[in-house]
């Protein structure tokens, strides 16, 4: 008993494919996520190239997996190819599931993502950062006329004044030269604002430098040549620091006017990164899956459609331990239960039909031997009492002898064409040139017999050997002349069909005669069976015998006083047939083989 499967399992789509795809997007995800969020959110950029080429490689692959695998099963349901069209539905199902379940996800995504850069349109950014900085100019400008009254007010030149400083001045600080080096002579005030060297060497307000100067205005007098004194004027512990919360408050508004502007390319790359890979995962899951269930279904139906065909050696190869494997295991013991009870009958069958066969030959035989023996019987009897007449029996008894064997010899032929093993032709006969030539062969014998061939085309070639298909069709024409008691007419047809992807061509035979009866029907393609006087019966079973041993097929449709019509289904030239697939007439009417 041999093991086969109705269709290969070969798919470009395996679990380990699919671990190590979503593996790598974690891994990317992990290593790239930060790096966008932190250009997305503090730059307010859209990613680069590079993190643009590594994030949308997964997607791109899943996209190619995920085409490929449309194609094929496109591909698969274009040829028809069984299971396909039950794939593709069930594969539906799936992706109307994940539509589904992702819709809603985004839809509140989209939703969030829109209130959100509404919020951001919603604020004047640039408003907001002119009038902090107005603010702070203006606050810096009146620290600085109010440090300018105090200058003016107060002489600090004079050595008490540093014994008590006025509101605002922080420190005091005079520095002395000798020989170019300035060094502090006095110092007054908070020592945080204490300097190691003059600020400057000129009189006037000094250039602010951080963190130096930190929340504070410096200025420098000059009294003489080697004195300098530096008045430090506070702005307040949070003048500074204020300033450059500002200042970092200014770069975030920048960064969100930069982002709002780019937030869809932003929202496309968010989906294409971290979504569409998940969802184009799903849809690649689901078609392993759907074939995963549609493989066994598959192998199930080429098996069953092989076990109709005849081949009870079919096995299905299945390692499931579910309901679909226990069903392939019992459909497997049912074959080996068919195989051994066909074993059987065929057996049986044979036997029956050789006892009959060689019932009804020995019959056939027994016939003729009675003229046989009495015609030599009478010759030897004249022979022995009147010799000299003999001449007158002599030549009527010869020639019964002779007919009589050579109707013996006939029908050892043709059982011996019935029996004997016949190998189908492989060389290709034109249908149309051989028919034309057995109607020549019959119409001048049969003059009120009209062959109608105005159906029939001109162009099929059947593989079949030319003697054979004039044996098929001399059977038949035969057939319907003695029908139609010599006067009628055959119509004979030819056509292109398909029966499960392969190529016939149909012949048949119509005749007007008295048709065949329902009792008759069951028997006329068994052997020594007939109606005819000189019937020797064997006529229909060797067109049988020669239609089924080269691969076609042979029925008929009649009824009485309507005539009869005999079809038979013979392998086609490819080429020459047509893209319509015909079935056979209604099954209700036909008693095939």
């Amino acid at each position: 008993m041999k093991k086969a499967k109705a269709r290969p399992e070969y798919s470009i789509i395996s679990v380990r494919f699919m671990i190590l795809i979503y593996a790598l997007l974690c891994i990317l995800t992990i290593l790239f996520s930060r790096d966008f969020f932190i250009d997305t959110l503090y730059e307010g950029k859209v990613p680069d190239r590079l993190s643009l080429i590594v994030f949308f490689t997964v997607p791109s692959v899943l996209i190619v997996v995920l085409a490929i695998s449309f194609v094929g099963l496109l591909a698969d349901i274009v040829s028809s190819r069984p299971g396909s069209r039950f794939q593709a539905r069930l594969l539906a199902y799936f992706i109307v599931i994940v539509i589904f379940a992702a819709a809603p996800v985004i839809v509140m995504t989209s939703a969030a993502l829109n209130e959100i850069v509404r919020f951001w349109q919603s604020i004047n950014t640039s408003s907001a950062t002119r009038a902090a900085n107005s603010f702070v100019a203006e606050n810096y400008t009146l620290h600085l006329e109010r440090f300018e009254n105090i200058l003016k007010e107060n002489n600090f030149t004079r050595p008490d004044t540093g014994l008590n400083l006025p509101q605002d001045i922080a420190a005091v600080q005079v520095f002395r030269s000798a020989d170019g080096d300035w060094t502090e002579n006095s110092f007054s005030g908070d020592g945080r604002f204490s300097l190691a060297y003059p600020p400057s060497l000129e009189s006037g307000f000094t250039t602010r430098e951080l963190p130096r100067d930190r929340d504070t205005i410096r200025y420098v007098q000059r009294p003489a040549q080697n004195t300098l004194i530096v008045i430090n004027y506070n702005l307040g512990g949070e003048f500074d620091a204020g300033r450059n919360a500002l200042e970092n408050q200014t770069e975030r508004f920048e960064t969100i006017n930069t982002l709002r502007a780019n937030i869809r390319p932003l929202i496309i790359y968010y989906y294409g990164v971290f979504f569409l890979p998940t969802l184009l995962m799903t849809v690649i899951v689901a078609i392993s899956f759907t074939r995963r269930i549609t493989h066994p279904i598959v192998d199930l139906t080429e098996a069953t459609r092989r076990v109709a065909d005849g081949d009870f050696s079919i096995q299905i190869l299945s390692r499931r331990n579910d309901e679909l494997g226990l069903l392939i295991r019992s459909f497997n013991a049912m074959v080996q239960d068919l195989e051994k009870s066909r074993a059987a009958l065929v057996k049986h069958e044979t036997i029956s039909i050789w006892q009959n066969m060689a019932q009804q030959l020995a019959h056939e035989i027994k016939n003729p031997l009675t003229p046989i023996k009495l015609s030599a019987e009478r010759v030897l009897r004249r022979w022995r009492n009147d010799p000299g007449n003999i001449s007158d029996i002599l030549e009527n008894s010869m020639m019964a002898i002779i007919q009589e064997t050579e109707g013996l010899s006939a029908l050892l032929n043709e059982f011996r064409t019935l029996s004997k093993p016949m190998e189908p032709s492989q060389s290709w006969t034109s249908l149309n040139a051989c028919i034309e030539e057995v109607i020549s062969t019959y119409s001048n014998t049969y003059p009120r017999v009209e062959f109608n061939t105005e159906y029939a085309k001109t162009d099929i070639q059947i593989k079949i050997d030319k003697h054979r298909l004039s044996q098929i069709l001399t059977n038949l024409f035969i057939n319907a002349i003695d029908a139609m008691s010599g006067k009628g007419i055959i119509e004979i047809r030819t056509d292109l069909v398909k029966k499960r992807e392969v190529c016939y061509c149909r012949i048949s035979v119509k005749d007007s005669g008295i048709g065949i009866g329902k009792q008759e029907g069951q028997l006329v393609f068994t052997p020594y069976f007939t109606t005819k006087e000189s019937g020797t019966g064997l006529g229909l079973p060797i067109v049988e015998r020669i239609v089924n041993d080269h691969g076609g097929s042979i029925w008929f449709d009649s009824a009485e006083n309507m005539g009869s019509t005999f079809y038979i289904d013979l392998p086609a030239e490819q080429s020459a047939v047509s893209h319509r697939t015909e079935s056979p007439p209604d099954e209700g009417s036909l008693a095939e083989s």
